[in-house]
């Protein structure tokens, strides 16, 4: 759900009016901002905190405290001078001047900055202190590599619009608190917020727009259930993947990758016989792969779900529209199966419901000249087609008719290179054949692709511009470990 400044006001007030203590949200927010940033730095390093004279500044403040009591070195850094804080700031002040020395030193490279200048109720240019302040965060962050946090939003940006002032804090990450803001949906905020991170926290927002989701675990866990203590490779799923051509034989080969690493029981890899060796001797050893010399003999083969169009070539163009229009199981719709599409002039209108479509935004230029925000057109599109719709980007949207738009959250620009999207249509028909319906599928696949990304940059210390798709595929048994136990 969606939340504005006023909503999340008026519910904070009439929480306030039943005896909860702003103090003790205060607390507990900065606590748990506090865990998100160790979670994604595990060994304490060096903090700058930026604290302005609101009540964010008191959110910062304790954050400091938490820092500093698990190693970290902190410095806090105010916007307008130590004594001029709110009340409740001034007491966390006090507190953070009170907490003494760390508990041990520093053991690791991180360099984190706290944005906690101003909260979401601020709007306008930023001025004076603030921007002073504002300004030497970017510095930081550009010229020394800083990793910023804001907390609940970057100052500077519009809470309501995702309008973006002169001096706007670009944060890696943003700590959305309770609730994210409807301007979090613009395409303009999205290079300010970086990743979003959940922080819960028990304020009812009765009037939010429902219409609307990011992503988060707390949303994708129950959607991903357990397996039975009696599954076997039979009841866990058959997938069929039609995938590659001569020049593009590692499409099929990732998109098995994705499959088998996310849990699928059987995997049946389908490739022109020119390219079967090359596909055969690198697929994993437990997917079977066998050489065809049609699509019709491909859909053959025993399956549950089918992923079709990863590096699959234009020579099949109508058999593949055939399949798209007529087959009766599930499938996983991407690549060259989507450009056959748009190549026929058969609107997807046409396809039956159980399809999810996988564009990247190149892709659906050619299936449609609808224009609009990412949230209009795949929502329009997603009821208009009346079928799956997973938009690929920094924010991948799904859409599904009577369902909400979702929004992921997870991943990083290190994930802009060939291959992902091959790894994410494996993942989407593992976790269709798995039980999953094609909306849940490509929720929980997108999160678990973009956490799996994270993953093998934070525990591997790679550069993001170094990492590739199979690295990511190789570590969405974390990322779905993670899903399941850390809260991230």
């Amino acid at each position: 759900m969606l939340v504005t400044c006023k909503q999340m006001a008026a519910a904070e007030e009439q929480l306030f009016s039943t005896g909860v203590s702003a103090e003790s949200l205060m607390d507990k927010a900065g606590h748990l901002c506090a865990l998100a940033i160790q979670r994604f730095f595990p060994c304490p390093g060096r903090a700058i905190i930026f604290c302005g004279k609101g009540n964010n500044g008191g959110d910062a403040l304790v954050v400091a405290r938490w820092l500093k009591r698990s190693g970290w070195l902190v410095e806090v850094r105010y916007s307008h001078g130590r004594d001029e804080l709110s009340p409740l700031g001034l007491k966390k002040r006090d507190e953070w001047e009170a907490e003494g020395n760390a508990l041990k030193n520093p053991t690791g490279p991180a360099f984190v900055l706290v944005d906690g200048l101003l909260g979401i109720g601020a709007c306008g240019p930023l001025r004076g202190r603030i921007l002073e302040s504002a300004s030497e965060m970017r510095r930081l962050r550009d010229e020394q590599f800083g990793t910023c946090f804001a907390i609940d939003i970057p100052t500077g940006l519009n809470a309501d619009t995702g309008e973006p002032g002169a001096g706007t804090i670009i944060a890696d990450y943003t700590l959305s608190i309770c609730a994210p803001k409807t301007g979090f949906t613009c395409r303009e905020a999205v290079n300010f917020l970086g990743r979003l991170i959940e922080i819960p926290l028990d304020i009812p927002v009765p009037e939010a727009n429902s219409a609307i989701r990011f992503l988060f675990p707390s949303q994708l866990r129950c959607r991903y259930p357990r397996r039975d203590f009696d599954t076997h490779k039979g009841s866990a799923g058959r997938v069929l993947i039609i995938a590659g051509s001569r020049g593009l034989s590692g499409a099929a080969v990732l998109a098995s990758l994705g499959a088998s690493r996310s849990g699928a029981g059987l995997i049946t890899v389908c490739v022109p016989e020119e390219i079967y060796a090359i596909v055969a001797s690198q697929c994993p050893a437990e997917v079977m792969v066998r050489p065809v010399s049609s699509i019709q003999e491909a859909l053959s083969f025993p399956h549950d779900v089918v992923a079709i169009g990863p590096g699959l070539g234009r020579e099949q163009d109508q058999s593949i529209v055939r399949a798209l229009r007529h087959h009766e199981r599930d499938m996983v719709v991407d690549a060259d199966a989507l450009n056959a599409l748009a190549s026929s002039g058969i609107s997807p209108v046409s396809l039956p419901a159980n399809r999810l479509l996988t564009p990247h935004p190149g892709e659906l230029a050619r299936l449609t000249d609808t224009t609009g925000t990412r949230c209009e057109v795949t929502r329009k599109l997603a009821d208009e087609w009346n079928v799956s719709l997973l938009h690929k980007g920094t924010r991948t949207a799904i859409a599904t008719p009577g369902y909400p738009l979702e929004l992921n959250t997870t991943g990083h620009p290190g994930m802009a290179s060939g291959g992902m999207g091959d790894v994410l249509t494996g993942m989407c028909a593992s976790l269709i054949a798995q039980g999953l319906n094609l909306h849940d599928a490509a929720c929980v696949g997108s999160w678990l692709l973009g956490r799996a990304a994270e993953i093998v940059r934070d525990k591997s210390s790679f550069a993001p511009e170094s990492i590739n798709a199979v690295q990511v595929a190789r570590s969405l048994g974390r990322a779905i470990f993670e899903l399941r136990h850390d809260p991230v």
